[in-house]
This record gives C-alpha cells, structure tokens and sequence, in this order.
C-alpha cells in the first residue's frame, strides 16, 4: 500500500485527532458502518467506508483542524497516475473546510434570508387573498384544497434538495467539474421525478378530500383532471426553476466561502411557495379555457409517460440512483401531520382577526430556523466533525427575535392583515414564537441525532418531520394564545365580513 502525507504542521503539535469521515465521492449518503477504535489517542473515532469511482481507490483520512492549519494522511490502494492528483485533492478541500467562515458567520449569513423568507411568506399571503377570487379558483373550489398540500409537498422536496446539495458543497464534493455535472443534473432529474408523483398524489387527494368534505359541490371528470394536472405541471415547472436556482446558489456560496447550510433552506422555502402560487394560478386559467375538452387528458398521459424516461435517467446516474427509492415515507407522513394544522386553521381562520397572516410566518421562521440547524448538524455529521450545539441553538434563538419585531412593526404600520397590534397582543405572540422557535431548535437536534445513529439520512428524513410538526405546534399555540386573549376581554374577532360573489 502506498502511504502518501501531508504535513502542514509538525507532529508533535497534535495533541488529537478528529474522527475519520465517510464520504461518498458521490454525494448519495445512506448509512454508516461500525464503528472502531483507530489508534490508542482517540478510541472514539470512527471509520466510515465508501468507494470512490472519482479517484479509482479507497481513501481513509485522519484529519485535524485548527484555526489556520491541518493536518492530514491521505491512504490509498493503487499507485496509478492518479494517486498525486487524488492527494492534492484531498488536501485542498481539507484547506477548504477551514477557510469557509466559522460558526461566528452564522448570525450575519442567516439573517438575511431569514428576512426574505418573511418577505415571500407575506407576498404569498398578499397573492393568494388576491388569486383566490379568480374564475379557476371559484368554478373548481377543490384548488383551495390543493394550495395547501402542495404547498407542504413540494417544499419538503426543494428543502432536501438544498440540505442534500449543501452538504456535499461542504464536503468538496461540487468542487471537481466531472462530479458537480453528474451531481447536480442528477439531483434535478430526481427532483422531475418526486415533483410529478408528488403533483399527481397532491392533486388526487385534494380532489377526493374536497369531494368528502364539500359534499354539496357537484364534481365532474373535467374539474378532477384539471386539479390532477395543474398540480403535475406547477410542480415539474416550479422544480426545475427553483431547482436551478437552489444549485446555483450553493455553487456560489462554495465559491466565496459561505455555508449554504445558513441560507439554501429558507430561501428554497420563501420562494417555493411564492413560484408555486404563481404557476398553479396560471396554468389552472389556462386549462379551464379548456376544461370540456380532451387537453387536461392528454396533458396527463403525456406527463404521466414522462415519468418512466426521468427515471431512467436518474438510476443510469450511480451519484443520485439511490434516492429513487429513499425518502418517500417522511414526505406523506408529512403531509398527514401537517394536514392537522390545516383543520385547526380552517376552524379558526375566519373567527379570529390576523390568524391567516400569522400563521405562515410564524410557522414558516420557525421552519426555517429548525432547517438551518438539522442541516448544519447534517453536515457535520457527514464530515465526522461534531456540531457546536450551544452556540448555534443561542444564535439561532436569539436572531429571530428582532425578526419577528419587524415583522409585527411593518403588519402594524401598513395594517397588514387587520391584526389588532395592540401591547398585549404583541406580547402574547412574542412569547408565542419563543415557545415555538425553543420547541424547534430542541426538536432538530434530537431528530437530526436519531436517524443518523439509525442509519437514515437526515438530508432526505429529517427536514420533512421538522416543519410538518412546527406547523401544527405553531397553528395550535396560535389559535389557543387568541382563546386566551378572548376570555380575558381582547377583542381579536375577525368583524369583517367576506365578500360575497
């Protein structure tokens, strides 16, 4: 075996190693081997084992970080012409994982996308109080129905995808040209395929749950297939966009050494929701010009038939193959969990004033911050490094407190919503969301921690869990703090009257 080494600092200085990292050259992360000690200074160590087609042989790394050196010992099992280039690679992303900024730019990173992700959250909100009243929305009712599901769907999908694509963007998995094509093209392919299904699924159940329980609207072939297809087509072409974008992103946050685990999360799901919106509008007026005729059929055949190709496309791509059969449980355990928030909101929404404006942003910081955490902890359980639990649950706690100030100072001075902003109110929802953010961060951690000692990726598992059970935890203690006020004489009933059509 030929030994290879690389010292950038002397070996008297080491006083420890960190763990061995399992990486699949790849970036499809599905399991962990067992554990074993790998010398008498470090008995806790772990070797992780993966084959790596990149490079043609198998590495281990003994790797220990410092603020401005590291050292590491680079095994391999073959002495071809690649060896050299495999060992120079290896040491840049070694280099590279000290100069990506600490967990002091945490707080500077994650803010200002967390303040975009309001933003969305709010425009999304403004959108569909103004869609709802066009003629797809009042002739096909079931699309109330479907908003929400798809919503959930298809921002899990988009989230996993940015976990995914972070990690390995840490890891130096993006850095090599060869292996960030096949990466990132297969990733969007996967996406195509989960995006279709889950469209097909969500349209489908959202038409059979507004048939139970709207009994009094006459349904019809023609309304059925249009929901089915415009939710296929909202979410293949709201992927592949916001898919593109996700990817790019977190190239150029490898680029100039920002984690994307700060950011990729709550941009993806900011702009999901307001992209989906958008499509899912235009395309249902689209095809209700149509809605007697064969076009909804045929645009289903076609999209159904697409399907079995993207699929084939994905399993011809050994980086992303896996993902094919992975990660489907968590997506519609989601969607039943988070449908539970859904009944709390429709029995309150029009009783209490503001609910319906609340509700998203609550829930959605929430999520956002609990995705930042499971994935940051994701990353660093793949790279064999341990989290700073502390310091990243204190930051993240503390940066959405003014957050949410200036959500509550801007919903006040433009009268958002109609929300009642008085002193006690904004006090109770405070202290709402310091419950709810407390609950998430706790949640993350232990959730994240669990699949990965049960061998399930937390990039493909966790996220999905996350914001399906802050959805209900935030929709609850929202509706039980406006019953509180309620009782104690605070006018938060919703006074104003719905239009009539």
């Amino acid at each position: 075996m030929l030994l290879s080494s690389v010292d950038l600092e002397t070996e008297n200085d080491l006083e420890k190693r960190a763990p061995v990292e399992t990486v699949n050259t790849f970036g499809s992360f599905s399991s962990r081997t067992s554990s074993e000690p790998l010398n008498s200074e470090n008995e806790s160590s772990r070797r992780l084992l993966a084959s790596s087609n990149t490079v043609a042989s198998t590495m281990f790394e003994r790797i220990r970080g410092q603020t401005n050196n590291e050292y590491a010992e680079v095994y391999t099992n073959d002495d071809d012409s690649d060896t050299d280039l495999a060992i120079d690679s290896k040491k840049q992303n070694i280099l590279d994982k000290i100069e990506v900024k600490s967990e002091h730019s945490l707080a500077y990173e994650a803010v200002p996308p967390l303040l975009i992700s309001v933003a969305g959250l709010m425009l999304a909100g403004w959108l569909l109080d103004i869609v709802q009243y066009w003629p797809v929305f009042t002739k096909v009712t079931e699309l109330f129905v479907l908003v929400p599901v798809l919503l959930n769907l298809k921002g899990n999908l988009e989230m996993n995808l940015a976990s995914r694509l972070s990690t390995l963007s840490n890891l130096g998995e993006l850095d090599k040209p060869s292996v960030r094509y096949a990466l990132v093209w297969g990733n969007l392919a996967v996406l195509q395929v989960q995006s279709l299904i889950v469209g097909a699924i969500a349209g489908l159940f959202s038409f059979l749950e507004g048939v139970v329980f709207h009994s009094d609207h006459v349904s019809t072939y023609s309304e059925s297939i249009l929901v089915i297809v415009a939710s296929m087509v909202c979410a293949a072409l709201s992927s592949m966009i916001l898919g593109t974008f996700m990817c790019v992103l977190i190239i150029l946050c490898r680029r100039f050494r920002i984690n994307p685990d700060n950011i990729a999360c709550p941009m993806a799901s900011s702009l999901g929701d307001l992209l989906t919106l958008i499509i899912l509008a235009t395309c249902g007026e689209i095809l209700l010009q149509y809605l007697h005729t064969y076009v909804s059929t045929a645009m289903f055949f076609i999209l159904a038939a697409s399907i079995p190709l993207w699929v084939r496309f994905v399993w011809s791509n050994q980086t992303v193959h896996d993902l094919l059969v992975s990660g489907w449980s968590p997506l519609f355990m989601a969607m039943v969990i988070a449908s539970m928030a859904g009944l709390v909101l429709e029995r309150y929404i029009e009783h209490y004033n503001g609910l319906a404006l609340l509700t998203p942003v609550l829930n959605g910081i929430a999520g956002n911050l609990g995705s930042i955490y499971a994935s940051r902890i994701s990353t660093r359980l793949h790279s064999g490094e341990e989290e700073n639990y502390r310091h990243s649950e204190i930051v993240l706690f503390l940066v959405h407190i003014p957050i949410e100030i200036v959500f509550l100072i801007f919903a006040w001075w433009f009268d958002v919503g109609h929300v009642n902003l008085s002193w006690s109110f904004s006090i109770t929802y405070l202290f709402v969301s310091i419950i709810c953010v407390a609950f998430t961060l706790i949640l993350s951690k232990r959730l994240t921690l669990w699949l990965w000692h049960n061998e399930y990726d937390p990039d493909n598992y966790s996220l999905p869990y996350i914001t399906a059970i802050v959805d209900v935890v935030g929709t609850g203690l929202l509706a039980f703090s406006y019953w509180g006020l309620s009782e104690i004489g605070l006018h938060v009933e919703n006074h104003i009257k719905k239009p009539h059509h």
